[in-house]
């Protein structure tokens, strides 16, 4: 078992990667319907995508410190991953009016994809 912030970092890393090519094989799905449709996936699991980047940047942004600080790194980080995620969303889907099939597609597979890039061996 690592516990090494090196290994957290490849773990953020593993995940954000998957969550790209989540998204684009998506958004390639939804591009049969139009290009609506493709920018509309590829947009909603970009949203996800980039929530849990900052998440991970936040986290991993320092070096060691000890866990009170870490929780508060991660407290911190989840609240701006659901900030951006909730205004990501409501952009989209309100002010841009992209359709909402394809916007909800791509954040469902785009976030359900992130436990299972996690819990992959390499």
């Amino acid at each position: 078992m690592q516990n090494t912030i090196a290994a957290g970092r490849k773990l953020a890393l593993r995940v954000v990667s998957a969550q790209i090519g989540a998204t684009v094989l998506v958004a390639a799905g939804f591009l049969l319907q139009g290009w609506r449709f493709g920018l509309g996936a590829l947009a909603g699991g970009a949203v996800i995508t980039v929530g849990t980047a900052l998440l991970a940047l936040r986290v991993f942004a320092g070096g060691p410190t000890g866990a009170g600080a870490t929780l508060a790194r991660v407290i911190a980080g989840n609240l701006l991953k659901w900030i951006v995620i909730a205004a990501g969303l409501y952009l989209l889907l309100a002010k841009v009016g992209l359709p909402g099939i394809s916007v909800l597609a791509g954040v469902l597979v785009t976030t359900l994809i992130a436990p299972f890039a996690a819990a992959l061996k390499t």
